[in-house]
C-alpha cells in the first residue's frame, strides 16, 4: 500500500489510474465530491486515484454560483476548474472519459470500465452524481439534441430571439428561465405543481418582461417531425388541453442518482439515492458515498464537497485498522 506522500506545485497534467496498482482508494465521480474527496484522501497519505466520466460533474452546467461562501459569484465552470486545479497540484492521477459499466465487491473493490480495465482498490469512495430525470412523454426521446434539451447552459444559446419552453419550478428551472430571458424572445415557463425555487430566484424570474408562467401545467406530448414546434400542455385544475408553440424546450425537473453500476450491491432508499450513515458509511465496510448519489437531504454544492471530505476521513481510518490486523497477523505468524 502507498503511504508515500508529496506535493508538487508544477503545472504538469496529472498521470492516468493505472489498473496493474492496487489503490488505497479509488474515487468514482469527479464532481465536488469526488474530488474533494481524493484530496482529503491524498492529503491523508492514501494512494487514491479518479474514476470519472467528465472533470466537474454537473456544476459545469450551473451557470452562476452564487451561494458559495467566499466566492461571491462565479461560473459552475469556473469553480470547478478551481476544484481540479487544486487536486491536480497534488498529483492525483484521474482518468476522466471512463463510464464505469459495474462494481465488484470481493477481497478487493474492483472497478471494471468501458475502456476494458479492471481497477482494483481497499476502498471505493462512491460520487457518481445524479443524470436528468425525463418527462417520460411522446416526442421527448425522438426529438432529444433537435429542440430538447436538459442543459440551458450548454444549449442556451441556440435559441437567441426564439421562443423556449422550460419545465420545472425549482431553482435549476427557474434560473435557466431567467438566464433563457436574456436572450429568448419568449420564454415560457411550465410547472405541473407550485414553484419550490428560492424568492431570490422568483423575484428575479417575475422581473423579466417577456416570461410566461403556466403553473398547475403538465405536458403530455412534445410536438414535430424534425425540429420541435410546440408541446400539448394540459391544465391539471380545469382540464383543458392546449397548444404552446416553441422553438425548444428545456427539462429541468430534477435528478436520478446514477447507482446503475452497483447492480443492488449497496443498500439504497426508495429513490434508489445510496444510503449511508454520518461519515458516508454504505451498507458494505469499505465501501463509501458522498454528494447527490446518497440519501443526504440537501443537493447543494458545498455540501456535497463536505461529504467528500467526511467520506475520505472515514476511508482512512478503515485503512488504518486494515494496516493494524494486517500488522497484528504478521507478528502472530
Amino acid at each position: 500500500m502507498g503511504m508515500s506522500f508529496s506535493l508538487n506545485l508544477s503545472s504538469t497534467p496529472t498521470q492516468r489510474v493505472d489498473p496493474s496498482i492496487l489503490y488505497d482508494a479509488l474515487v468514482i465521480g469527479a464532481g465536488p465530491a469526488g474530488l474533494n474527496a481524493a484530496l482529503y484522501a491524498k492529503r491523508k497519505g492514501l494512494n487514491v486515484g479518479i474514476l470519472a466520466e467528465r472533470i466537474g460533474g454537473q456544476v459545469l452546467d450551473t451557470p452562476m454560483v452564487e451561494n458559495y461562501l467566499g466566492l461571491n459569484q462565479l461560473s459552475g465552470e469556473s469553480l470547478m476548474k478551481k476544484y481540479e486545479d487544486h487536486v491536480r497540484e497534488y498529483e492525483v492521477p484521474i482518468s476522466d472519459e471512463i463510464r464505469v459499466e459495474r462494481v465488484s465487491l470481493g477481497e478487493y473493490k474492483e472497478v471494471h470500465g468501458n475502456d476494458g480495465h479492471v481497477y482494483r482498490a481497499h476502498t471505493l469512495i462512491l460520487a457518481t452524481g445524479t443524470m436528468p430525470r425525463k418527462l417520460g412523454v411522446k416526442g421527448e426521446k425522438e426529438l432529444y439534441g433537435r429542440g430538447v434539451s436538459y442543459c440551458a447552459i450548454c444549449d442556451g444559446s441556440f435559441y437567441s430571439g426564439k421562443t423556449v419552453i422550460v419545465v420545472g419550478g425549482g431553482n435549476a428551472a427557474v434560473g435557466a428561465a431567467v438566464d433563457l430571458a436574456r436572450i429568448a424572445k419568449t420564454v415560457k415557463i411550465v410547472q405541473r405543481s407550485g414553484f419550490r425555487a428560492d424568492k431570490v430566484l422568483l423575484d428575479r424570474l417575475h422581473d423579466q418582461l417577456n416570461v410566461e408562467i403556466l403553473l398547475q401545467t403538465g405536458i403530455t406530448e412534445i410536438l414535430g417531425e424534425t425540429v420541435v414546434e410546440g408541446v400539448m400542455a394540459t391544465n391539471r385544475l380545469t382540464g383543458v388541453v392546449h397548444r404552446l408553440d416553441a422553438d425548444g424546450i428545456f427539462v429541468e425537473i430534477g435528478h436520478i442518482p446514477k447507482t446503475g453500476c452497483l447492480n443492488g450491491l449497496l443498500e439504497v432508499d426508495e429513490q434508489g439515492e445510496i444510503m449511508v450513515g454520518p461519515q458516508g458509511e454504505t451498507s458494505v465496510p469499505g465501501v463509501f458515498a458522498a454528494g447527490d448519489v446518497t440519501n443526504g437531504p440537501f443537493k447543494q454544492i458545498i455540501i456535497a464537497a463536505a461529504d467528500g471530505a467526511k467520506a475520505a476521513l472515514k476511508a482512512n481510518e478503515y485503512m488504518n485498522r486494515l494496516k493494524s490486523e494486517s500488522h497484528g497477523m504478521a507478528m502472530i505468524q
